[in-house]
């Protein structure tokens, strides 16, 4: 078992192994703070720090303020302080791509970026603002292809002032903790180290001293496939006049997120943290799970002190104490008969336990509309989706705030395949509750979805759904069979 590998490896795993990883981080050309955060990591795996957060430590969060409740006079001046970053360092595999996902297409021939980017110079105009800074953390996969995408928006911003790369982090063979070794492909020994790399990352980069030199204090910060986030002056606002160093943006967890982590409080100081999904005890699943209990979870759009930040990494001698989660892969992620391997990662939601005084805001849905699949992908394209003058991406109002619910057949998993089920385009989905597709189906221009639908072909072949309405809101499911 893992307390088996861990007694027998020790503590002094530290002291035999740690030189190898600091030789093979150099090596590999991973700079000082991209080596402490590994390190600070590391030692929590080899020195059996528990890494679950049990029942027995928290409590619910019982309420917080709602930012459609919140009365503030917005400051739009804060904007000169304040950095508007975007993590763009996922590559859309899950979906069959092999490139970044921020490149893919979402609505009449925008891709994330370029929304992004039209959202940034709508904010300039708006605010008179035109110096407004924006920044990406890309990763070494998509750093290229996004700034060649980027070239076209002239006043975004160039190299470092646009852009640093988040660090990697070495796999751990799973079996005595040393350096996992694949020569065959050693690209292979390295992975991302999560999205609280986005800390150390911006030390070791200089970016965080580069911001702070220029006179920025502030940073919003958010996913690049999440084009509900946008910079807002109201919740600026309310983040500085809170004087706190920290603010999560949360929502209010629903069935569909209960597999998804939560917040939670610190049964023995009150302190905010997060839970995910892999420090849940398998005994505690069914309380994880309970909306009830715990109401809120992670949007990742995260408001951050920066002169905070900074004061705690010279607090902890260069690292930020961030829980590490630990995922159990292969070396070779596409063969399953390769070494066993640990891949250590921090998530930059968690950094709320690190911050004392650190809050939560509980936002409006549309403030979160991430694309995590075909699924998501097919809604947003679909006018249950608006894109509105300031180019956010937002649910139609008659949704109330409410996704449309579509499961589509496996076989429409990636992005190439989910278009051919829509040779003209989106079926309108404005009406539906729920759709699912079974089987292999086109829709026909001019296909209408109202309430909960199913299409089936239980046959070979592709089959067409024709143009024209199916099911009603509020009525029956409708089960439709090609």
């Amino acid at each position: 078992t893992f307390i088996d590998i861990v007694s027998a490896v020790g503590p002094s795993a530290m002291k035999q192994l740690w030189p190898k990883y600091q030789e093979k981080m150099e090596k590999e050309g991973c700079n000082e703070a991209a080596i402490a955060a590994f390190k600070y990591n590391y030692r929590q795996l080899v020195c059996k720090t528990d890494m679950m957060i049990p029942e027995s430590k928290i409590e619910g969060v019982d309420s917080l303020p709602e930012l459609e409740n919140v009365k503030v006079k917005i400051d739009p001046k804060l904007l000169k302080k304040t950095v508007m970053l975007k993590l763009n360092g996922g590559l859309g595999t899950g979906m069959g791509l092999e490139k970044a996902k921020s490149l893919l297409e979402v609505t009449g021939g925008n891709t994330f970026l370029d929304l992004i980017a039209k959202q940034v110079d709508s904010m300039k105009t708006e605010f008179k603002a035109k110096d407004l800074q924006f920044m990406l953390m890309n990763s070494f996969a998509t750093s290229k292809d996004t700034l060649e995408a980027l070239a076209k928006y002239e006043d975004l911003g160039t190299g470092e002032d646009l852009e640093f790369v988040q660090n990697k982090a070495p796999k751990v063979t799973a079996s005595d903790f040393s350096p996992a070794d694949w020569p065959k492909e050693p690209g292979h020994e390295f992975c991302p180290p999560g999205h609280g790399d986005l800390y150390p990352a911006m030390v070791g980069s200089g970016t965080l001293d580069k911001l702070l030199k220029k006179g920025f204090k502030y940073m919003f910060v958010s996913n690049s496939d999440n084009l509900g986030a946008t910079m807002d002056v109201k919740l600026l606002t309310h983040f500085v006049n809170s004087k706190a160093p920290f603010m999560m943006e949360v929502a209010t967890r629903t069935d569909a997120d209960k597999k998804g982590g939560h917040l939670a409080k610190d049964a023995k100081t009150g302190g905010l943290l997060l839970r995910e999904s892999a420090q849940c005890p398998e005994e505690d699943e069914k309380a994880f799970q309970d909306v009830s209990k715990y109401t809120f979870f992670n949007t990742n759009n995260l408001w951050v002190d920066l002169v905070a930040l900074k004061s705690i990494f010279e607090k902890h001698g260069g690292s930020i104490p961030l829980p590490v989660m630990k995922n159990s892969k292969t070396v070779d992620p596409r063969d399953k008969k390769s070494t066993p391997v640990l891949q250590l990662e921090t998530a930059m939601g968690a950094a709320i336990s690190c911050f004392e005084g650190a809050t939560a805001v509980v936002i409006p849905r549309e403030r979160f509309a991430p694309v995590k699949t075909t699924n998501d992908l097919l809604a947003l394209r679909s006018d249950a989706y608006q894109v509105t003058k300031d180019f956010r991406i937002t649910l139609a109002p008659e949704r109330n705030g409410v996704p449309p619910n579509i499961k589509l057949d496996g076989r429409y998993k990636f992005v190439d395949a989910m278009e051919q089920l829509i040779p003209e385009g989106a079926p309108s989905l404005v009406g539906c509750k729920s759709l699912a597709v079974e089987g292999e189906v086109a829709f026909a221009k001019g296909v209408v979805f109202k309430g909960d639908v199913v299409v089936k072909n239980a046959g070979d072949g592709l089959k067409t759904l024709a143009a024209g309405t199916y099911g009603a809101e509020g009525g029956e499911k409708a089960v439709v069979e090609l």
